[in-house]
């Protein structure tokens, strides 16, 4: 289905000069593009009820389409992101080109040099993984805790978001998205990545969502990746920590639902550089006052991204991590003024600021977790990102990165 805001790109910047191409916000995934132009922030708190701000600022039919976009940060404490676009569309099919009214996407003819710089280093992250199994030995409540790490990537050129948008939309299994962030520093900002995980959709009374925990990296050889994905069904670690992901979904969900199940069941999914353990969990919605926007502020942090209990893990992470998350880990998507909408997990992303990218990737810690093993995990997950922005893999490894 094709949904088109009246107000055109033309009407809106009558007057003005053109928006530049990269304040649209973007996906490109689950079958369709949606694409909002002319995008301009409404003031949200913290601490205030996010549902009454955007209804707010849906109800002003002065501001754009009526629909809001955006990103909430990994931290639920602090402000989200909201974005009213002058126009906005949803189109069938994966076009990545369309996102910027590009007719084709244009790759720089030369190679850019560039610096990789750790944070942490991957033995610091080992070390803060050793800990937090520690801890899980001595607090038996303390089931999961989800650390990343990130890396810092410097060019001798600007980034071009557009190609790299396009490069990660290639992945079919993966949603790609950009979102224009706040600047800093008088720096324009975005946020760019491929997420394999939904976090929650609601279309009428349908509530979806389609967590991911539990991963294992894909293999080029065919018999080796078998063996992944067949290592990562029986692995009693990883089911575990997927577990901990759904029942605390479902959970939060229930209240909420007249109906709620997985009629799937836990299946083994794809993107092209990882295997994980998702599960379909699908509901039928008893409470029509809750948007999308809504669902996802209920839900997020799952504990894919934190861990569980949510606020014992988070406070682990503040103190372990050593680094600010931003919008790494928490939700981008979009609200329409009845309450459809979705939103994803901000996984495989970075922030793009001029010729700089800040990287993030994350592993669940769970007992009987192994600190090289989730330091490779998070090797594994920096590829897909790495590989769009055309360096070798192995710096998530390499001196630069220990």
């Amino acid at each position: 289905m094709m949904k088109t805001s009246e107000m055109t790109d033309r009407e809106a910047t009558a007057g003005e000069a053109p928006a530049a191409a990269l304040s649209s916000f973007v996906l490109v995934g689950a079958g369709e593009t949606v694409v909002a132009n002319g995008c301009r922030p409404i003031p949200v708190a913290a601490g205030v009820s996010l549902a009454r701000q955007a209804g707010d600022a849906l109800a002003d039919a002065r501001g754009g389409a009526p629909v809001l976009v955006g990103a909430l940060p990994y931290d639920h404490a602090r402000p989200a992101h909201l974005l009213r676009p002058a126009s906005w569309s949803r189109q069938p099919g994966r076009s990545a080109a369309r996102a910027f009214g590009t007719p084709a996407l244009v790759r720089a003819d030369a190679t850019p040099h560039w610096q990789v710089t750790a944070e942490p280093s991957l033995a610091i992250y080992r070390a803060a993984v050793a800990e937090a199994l520690a801890r899980m030995e001595r607090q038996p409540a303390l089931r999961k805790v989800v650390l990343s790490r990130a890396l810092r990537v410097a060019g001798d050129r600007p980034i071009d978001a557009r190609a790299l948008l396009g490069r990660l939309a290639e992945d079919p299994a993966a949603t790609a998205f950009c979102v224009p962030l706040p600047p800093q520093g008088g720096a324009g900002r975005l946020l760019v990545g491929a997420t394999p995980e939904l976090l929650v959709s609601r279309q009428g009374d349908v509530v979806l969502s389609h967590p991911l925990a539990g991963s294992a990296r894909r293999s080029a050889d065919p018999r080796l990746d078998r063996e992944a994905a067949e290592g990562l069904v029986a692995s009693a670690k990883d089911q575990r920590e997927h577990r901990e992901v759904v029942t605390a979904i479902l959970d939060q969900l229930a209240p909420h639902c007249r109906e709620l199940g997985t009629p799937e069941g836990t299946q083994i999914v794809s993107t092209a550089s990882m295997w994980h353990l998702g599960t379909r969990i699908v509901g039928r919605l008893h409470d029509m006052t809750l948007s999308s926007l809504d669902l996802a502020a209920l839900l997020h942090p799952t504990p894919a991204v934190c861990g569980t209990p949510r606020d014992a893990a988070a406070a682990v992470i503040t103190e372990l991590e050593g680094h600010d998350r931003g919008f790494y880990a928490g939700a981008v998507g979009w609200c329409e003024a009845n309450g459809d909408g979705a939103w994803y997990v901000a996984l495989r992303c970075a922030e793009i600021a001029g010729n700089e990218a800040r990287l993030h990737a994350g592993a669940g810690v769970v007992p009987g977790s192994d600190p090289v093993a989730e330091g490779e995990e998070t090797a594994a997950k920096f590829a897909a990102m790495l590989r769009a922005l055309g360096l070798d893999e192995a710096i998530a490894f390499d001196g630069a990165a220990r």
